[in-house]
């Protein structure tokens, strides 16, 4: 057989197999998921992160790195997105998710982070070898190449409209939040200019991880014992409470792995607490937190109740969260029970409860700091489908409180829909004055900022916490 002929080799550089890079591959890989099944960053990551880690080539600053790729992306999305669109030649819908991932991790590390340009263009591009191939790679150099023209304060003054001609616009893209975002957290704030931008800012900042030392089961002092030096601080408001700062980490506090001590934003501690601790007519026996998943303030108001010898019935409608709930309830000292039923329909009698704790499902905008992209997938419309649900469960409340009792009405939420245009609906069913609106604010004592209404409105600008909305209710007849 004749020998082929060699093909002729073709001039110019030789092929570069692309590297992977396992900070950015995982990067991408939370960003998809995120985008693809419409999961959350804060159950994605861990689970990644934990693979990486066993690979043995992924170390704290690695992780570290990727986890805020991923949160800093999601959280300025929307500005972001309006550089990219300044830099293709078609609409954004246009192009493929993939390529938008990679083109908008890209643009974090030039206009977010301190990463050299250089450096985080070509880790970019390289990323885009790997996961897109090397054509769509060459668009990633081209587009990501003209972001690195400018820096973030030139972008903001050429895709943000003047502030005088169009505030709400101005404020969603600077401080990436849907346009109905700001509109709505404005009107609930009040106010000028500065609280509303102060706001939308620290939405934007990386939120402290809170601990809570379930009472009766342990103590703030035990868990601060158990960090290094410069690693815990006390709650700001909260008794229960410890921050964590550079380097703590929750799952190396014994009380924290045996269930005594939980992961817990401080307003939450601060709703439980104030239920707690409101004043009742009559005896304090019996009390029910009727939206109980996944069970933090459950787990906190049965060691609360136990204290006092009360019993704490916690109700979740989905079976799957009632387990959970369980889980943050085994241990606790005193009496307790969990069960799963529909809080709108549910299986005890009336005026059963001395308190009662009813933590409605909402929006989530007041944990946009943990949760950014939330704020890209609730729609305005989402409040017709949880406001029946509210008004139906705060209903539930206050039949199942007896005379005397005191019912809480809180939400994740402050939209002014979710808070208090549900309680004034409700409330007007009582006209007869069988029910009174309680001032929650010396419930909390030393937080400051809690304006002159009874009901209390929590702010991560003002408090550090979660936007956490109360309102107390006693009934009366």
């Amino acid at each position: 057989m004749s020998e082929q002929p060699s093909r002729p080799q073709k001039t110019g550089k030789p092929y570069r197999r692309p590297q992977k890079d396992p900070v950015r591959m995982l990067a991408f890989e939370a960003l998809r998921a995120v985008d693809e099944r419409d999961a959350y960053a804060n159950l994605v990551m861990p689970p990644l992160l934990r693979k990486a880690r066993q690979k043995g080539d992924f170390d704290a600053r690695d992780a570290a790195l990727a986890t805020e790729l991923v949160y800093g992306t999601l959280r300025r999305q929307g500005t972001y997105d309006a550089v990219i669109s300044a830099c293709v030649d078609r609409p954004l819908r246009e192009v493929d998710p993939p390529v938008l991932d990679v083109l908008s991790l890209g643009v974090h590390q030039l206009l977010g982070t301190r990463i050299p340009t250089h450096a985080a263009v070509s880790a970019s591009v390289e990323l885009a070898r790997v996961v897109l191939g090397d054509g769509r790679a060459k668009f990633v150099n081209a587009v990501l190449r003209k972001v690195a023209r400018q820096d973030l304060d030139a972008w903001l003054e050429q895709v943000a409209p003047p502030y005088d001609e169009d505030p709400e616009e101005h404020l969603a893209v600077v401080h990436s939040h849907p346009r109905w975002v700001v509109s709505a957290l404005w009107d609930s704030l009040g106010g000028g200019r500065a609280g509303i931008e102060d706001l939308l800012e620290a939405d934007n900042e990386r939120p402290e991880v809170t601990l809570v030392a379930r009472p009766g089961r342990s103590t703030a002092d035990e868990l601060l014992d158990a960090l290094d030096e410069d690693s815990g601080l006390p709650g700001r408001w909260s008794p229960y409470a410890v921050r964590l700062t550079e380097g703590g980490e929750p799952g190396a506090i014994d009380a924290v792995r045996e269930g005594r001590a939980g992961v817990q934003d401080e307003g939450s501690q601060l709703v439980a607490i104030a239920l707690a601790n409101a004043p009742l007519d009559g005896p304090d026996r019996v009390w029910l937190d009727g939206c109980a998943g996944p069970g933090g303030k459950a787990a906190m108001l049965a060691g609360l109740a136990a204290q006092r010898g009360a019993t704490l019935l916690a109700s979740e409608k989905q079976p799957h969260r009632a387990g959970l709930v369980a889980k943050a309830l085994a241990g606790n000292p005193g009496p307790y029970q969990v069960i799963a039923a529909d809080g709108t329909r549910p299986p005890w009698r009336p005026g059963t409860f001395d308190r009662v704790l009813m933590d409605v499902p909402c929006t989530g905008l007041g944990a946009l700091r943990r949760r950014p992209e939330a704020r890209w997938r609730r729609r305005p419309e989402d409040l017709d489908g949880f406001g029946p649900l509210q008004r139906g469960l705060l209903r539930t409340a206050l039949a199942s409180v007896r005379v005397g009792g005191v019912v809480g009405y809180a939400t994740c939420s402050p939209h002014l829909a979710e808070t208090r245009a549900v309680v004034d609906d409700v409330l007007k069913h009582f006209e007869d004055g069988s029910a009174e609106l309680l001032d929650a604010r010396p419930l909390l004592p030393g937080v400051p900022a809690l304006g002159d209404s009874p009901d209390v409105q929590l702010w991560p600008h003002l408090h550090g916490t979660d936007a956490m909305y109360l309102a107390l209710i006693r009934r009366t007849a």
